[in-house]
């Protein structure tokens, strides 16, 4: 058996390879010589899918064109022999290729059992049919790197560094009626650049995972609403629950999908070059469709540690919906740098010319070629020790900060300065503040996966776009922050309301990190709030979910900054008590003994609370007001969301936690009563919730 293997980069086609290919050329020679010239290598090639019958293919017509070298014998076993799965032996046909012996080596089930006895009986029935055939050679698709082979002590001699013989037709594909194959597999109204291919398989090691993956990718798709080719699933164990899953979906008859068995190489070529985005865990999607610069998303594990150009973004833990809608947004519709990483299109000859060479009458011994041990092995300690990390921006009515934040929640390092008053300074500030960021973070060996922005107002977060803002922020609607920072920084940008980038902070970082569902509600300058539900964060329909500090708790209550009266905001907010204070203080009623305010020194709610804890009675009073209505939203929020958890954020939260529980036990229904309200231990909500959006959405690329 002879084994081809795939590059680790480009550049290895070139240099050495080419005194080999010469020096080759001269044993060709030499052992044409010997064997006999009217003595032709028989080689059989054995193919068991589609998938490895794309990269065999290539190698078969190369054969085929040399019969005065060889002779070719073809052996079709594994699931091209199912109807289920296309019976794809009839391409193989198609490609005018005899078919020399079909095993039926499947054994029905589709379970990791079915999956080891289908193993097995392809190891007992092929002995006879190289006996019968008696081949000099045969090829497989063993999937293997070059570096692996070597790391298993293969003789390096037998090894021949070719690259994918794939690319040999890819790089190639020029069809110019490519929109015909779209118009056949997708239908008439559908434009290149503006579909999606969907290949996604179990994962035999995680079954129960991959299902569960392959429903949130199919709930993605379906939101994002493009016209999507999805191709059934291969043979392994977990295929069937995964069809299940797609005909309990009805993608079958749903008008945005097609699914189908199996596409001819060609023409899933060409539906790949033109697609706006290519999803699922196919080796396909981080091999061949590099060739085209086509945008990929990796789902999950099953081709983790494969070298990848920078079409693919990875989602390793894909296991919320909007992950995977996230990476959509991203991904689709972009066009990247053509990659060769796994072939130049030249892989065939090389593999011809090194068949050509082997010796038929030197007897094969298994040889165990250790790897060689460099003498000076050293490593680079700042790369040991980089930090994977995120720029934070947080945006709020006064200060703008910056921060770089690890995996792992901790502020490496935190820029602060005074939130300008108009767009042009603003946006030049945070681009300046996050280039010095990004520059520091080398310094700190930081390396910074993307910017994740927190910002007051109603944003978009799909578009990365604040929709308009509250009054705190001026000049402060219909901007576009994703494109500014994406183009200065070259990375990923991600955008959301404070609010909820304190539930997202308190789902990977604090006391809601597990739970399935809860509240966060943020008491600061006004009021905000995030709601985490089936673990997933809600925007609602018009990005307007989780607005809490504007539930109305009094009808006749004080002026709100939204326009409306008696909402939470206008008696719990900062503003609010910084409005009863100064109230106060205008009628010589808020100091008490203890007590002063510098003239320089505006009046605020902290003055409120401090003359509050020295026993003034109209403080007090105000507080527990304040605290009362804070008390009566979450008692409409525990009847209306039934959280199992609310979590209080924010600078006021530990002076109106005790109001608020009183307000749960006098109030609210026996049955929630019992839901836990805790203040958050967390400092930083709305940067750490900045950052873990870019800490769970994004993946180190590997170039």
């Amino acid at each position: 058996m002879e084994t081809y293997g795939y590059p680790q980069r480009e550049s290895c086609f070139q240099g050495p390879h080419e005194l080999y290919f010469k020096n080759l050329s001269k044993r060709n020679k030499q052992i044409m010589e010997k064997n006999g010239n009217n003595r032709k290598l028989r080689v059989c090639v054995a193919t068991c899918n589609r998938a490895d019958y794309s990269k065999l293919a290539p190698i078969m017509f190369g054969i085929k064109t040399e019969p005065e070298f060889f002779e070719l014998d073809v052996v079709v076993l594994g699931s091209h022999l199912i109807d289920d799965y296309g019976n794809t032996y009839r391409m193989i046909e198609q490609d005018d290729f005899d078919i020399n012996t079909r095993l039926h080596t499947i054994v029905r089930g589709e379970d990791e059992a079915a999956m080891v006895e289908s193993v097995g009986l392809a190891l007992v029935k092929l002995p006879d049919v190289l006996n019968r055939l008696k081949p000099d050679i045969m090829i497989v698709h063993g999937d293997s790197a070059e570096q692996h082979l070597i790391s298993m002590c293969e003789d390096h001699d037998r090894i021949l560094l070719a690259g994918c013989p794939s690319y040999d037709k890819l790089l190639s594909a020029k069809n110019k009626d490519y929109m015909s194959i779209i118009r056949m597999w997708l239908g008439d109204d559908v434009k290149s650049k503006d579909y999606i291919v969907a290949l996604q398989h179990p994962v035999t090691t995680d079954i129960k995972h991959s299902i569960k993956m392959f429903e949130l990718t199919l709930d993605a798709l379906i939101s994002f609403n493009k016209r999507t080719l999805v191709l059934f699933p291969n043979i392994d164990a977990g295929s069937k629950e995964m069809v299940r899953v797609m005909r309990k979906k009805g993608i079958e008859h749903h008008p945005n999908f097609r699914a189908v068995k199996h596409v001819p190489f060609d023409q899933f070529i060409q539906l790949v070059a033109h697609a706006g985005c290519m999803i699922g865990n196919s080796s396909c999607g981080v091999r061949e469709v590099g060739a085209f610069g086509t945008p990929v998303i990796n789902l999950g594990t099953r081709q983790i540690g494969r070298e990848t150009g920078e079409n693919v973004l990875h989602v390793r833990d894909a296991d919320t919906q909007d992950k995977i809608l996230q990476a959509l947004h991203l991904q689709f519709g972009k066009q990247y740098p053509c990659s060769k990483i796994y072939g130049d299109g030249n892989a065939v000859p090389r593999i011809l010319k090194f068949l050509k060479s082997i010796d038929l009458q030197e007897p094969l011994q298994k040889k165990f070629c250790f790897p060689p041990v460099k003498e000076n092995i050293s490593q680079d300690i700042d790369h040991i020790l980089e930090t994977l990390s995120a720029l934070a921006v947080d945006l709020g009515g006064t200060n703008l900060r910056v921060a770089i934040v690890s995996m792992k929640g901790e502020i490496v390092k935190k820029y602060t300065q005074f939130n300008p008053k108009t767009y042009e300074e603003r946006i030049n500030l945070i681009l300046q503040m996050c280039v010095e960021a990004a520059a520091e973070a080398v310094k700190l060996n930081c390396r910074i996966l993307g910017v994740g922005i927190s910002t007051g107002g109603r944003v978009n977060p799909r578009e990365g776009i604040v929709l308009h803002s509250t009054k705190l922020i001026q000049e402060w609607n219909s901007v576009d922050l994703r494109t500014p920072l994406s183009d200065t920084l070259h990375l990923p940008v991600w955008v959301d309301n404070d609010g909820n980038c304190a539930a997202l902070a308190e789902r990977k970082f604090g006391q809601g990190k597990g739970l399935e569902n809860f509240v966060t509600l943020i008491t600061g300058t006004g009021i905000g709030g995030g709601i985490i539900h089936q673990h997933e964060l809600i925007h609602g329909s018009s990005f307007c979910a989780a607005e809490l500090g504007h539930l109305v708790v009094s009808l006749d209550g004080p002026d709100c900054s939204c326009g409306s009266h008696g909402c939470i905001e206008a008696y719990a907010s900062g503003m609010a008590l910084q409005r009863e204070a100064k109230k106060l203080h205008d009628e010589d009623l808020l100091l008490v003994e203890g007590m002063s305010v510098p003239k320089d020194e505006a009046v605020g709610a902290l003055h409120l609370i401090q003359a509050a804890k020295l026993g003034n009675a109209k403080a007090q009073s105000i507080l527990r007001t304040a605290g009362t209505a804070l008390g009566l939203g979450v008692v409409n929020i525990l009847h209306t969301m039934n959280p199992s958890l609310v979590i209080l954020s924010g600078v006021l939260a530990s002076h109106y936690i005790h109001i608020v529980k009183d307000i749960i036990r006098q109030q609210a229904l026996s049955s929630v009563q019992d839901v836990d309200v805790v203040v958050s231990d967390l400092v930083d909500p709305a940067l750490l919730g900045a950052a873990s959006m870019v800490l769970d959405y994004t993946t180190r690329r590997i170039y």
